[in-house]
């Protein structure tokens, strides 16, 4: 019984080995691909890299649009949690913050585009209302250089995956730890920072990092709500791969490669740190 148990708990973890295989093999061609050189091995691609004017504007852009995406997506779907979980937890108002899932990235960006656009549905409106003397008043909110377009789309689809992340964190937060820390005469705030916030945040840690690298290294948004100067990365890393330049490939596989080792270590240390913390935090209520 238990061999066959030890059996099909092996076979179960298959595809997410066959899935890490694949991860590792494309990391180490990528890295190949950006040291391989005409006459042999050499770091000339990275050096070269590190010069593009290009990559400094495209990091910055990439980061800004990240960070403000990823921290909006958290505070509002977190504060959304918090107020209404038991709402949420009905039919109704799963229903209510699911449906931005079930479409992908790419058409709620064609319907930003459609709404929000100059030419738009919006603009349009306002202009037969008499509100605007000219479409072209309508506020640039889609292919902007500030990203509003890109941001706006992400928080459509990152509010929803922070509700289903967190909600189940409020369904299983013990509610007799509320009613005593009231009958010991605490405030709201200590009972979000003895109770809550150690409760939540290993999962606002988990989603931080997964909307972020998500975000960071997508293209289907950019691409469509993006201007040609400042790119995103991963569509800097697209125009360089299907360049005339053959340097411009290398440049591609190197970017990827740095961006991959970068995140998978910030990855790393975030989940030691946690599992440090949670490992703490057992060990201290196994010994009351």
């Amino acid at each position: 019984m238990k061999w066959h148990l030890n059996k099909q708990t092996t076979l179960l973890l298959v595809p997410a080995f066959l899935f890490l295989l694949l991860v590792l093999y494309s990391l180490v061609m990528s890295f190949v691909e950006s040291v391989k050189g005409p006459d042999g091995w050499t770091l000339s691609y990275y050096q070269s890299l590190f010069e593009e004017e290009r990559l400094y504007a495209s990091f910055g852009y990439s980061l800004w649009i990240t960070l403000i995406s990823t921290a909006l997506s958290i505070v509002i779907g977190w504060a959304l949690v918090r107020s209404f979980h038991t709402f949420i937890e009905n039919s109704l108002g799963k229903w209510i913050l699911w449906i931005p899932m079930l479409f992908p990235h790419f058409v709620w960006g064609y319907f930003v585009l459609l709404l929000l656009g100059q030419s738009g549905v919006l603009s349009s409106v306002l202009f037969n209302l008499g509100w605007l003397e000219s479409r072209s008043e309508f506020p640039v909110l889609v292919q902007d250089r500030e990203g509003a377009g890109i941001i706006i789309t992400y928080l459509w689809k990152e509010i929803p995956f922070v509700v289903l992340m967190l909600l189940p964190v409020y369904t299983q937060l013990p509610k007799q730890y509320g009613e005593v820390i009231q009958v010991l005469g605490g405030t709201k705030k200590e009972y979000f920072k003895t109770i809550e916030w150690p409760w939540v945040q290993p999962v606002i840690v988990e989603v931080f990092l997964i909307v972020t690298a998500f975000i960071f290294t997508a293209y289907e948004v950019p691409a469509l709500l993006g201007v040609q100067f400042p790119q995103m990365t991963a569509v800097l890393a697209y125009d360089w791969f299907y360049g005339i330049s053959w340097d411009e490939r290398s440049f591609a596989f190197a970017l990827l490669f740095m961006i991959s080792v970068v995140m998978s270590l910030f990855a790393l240390l975030s989940f030691l740190m946690l599992n440090r913390r949670r490992w703490l935090i057992s060990k201290s209520q196994h010994q009351r």
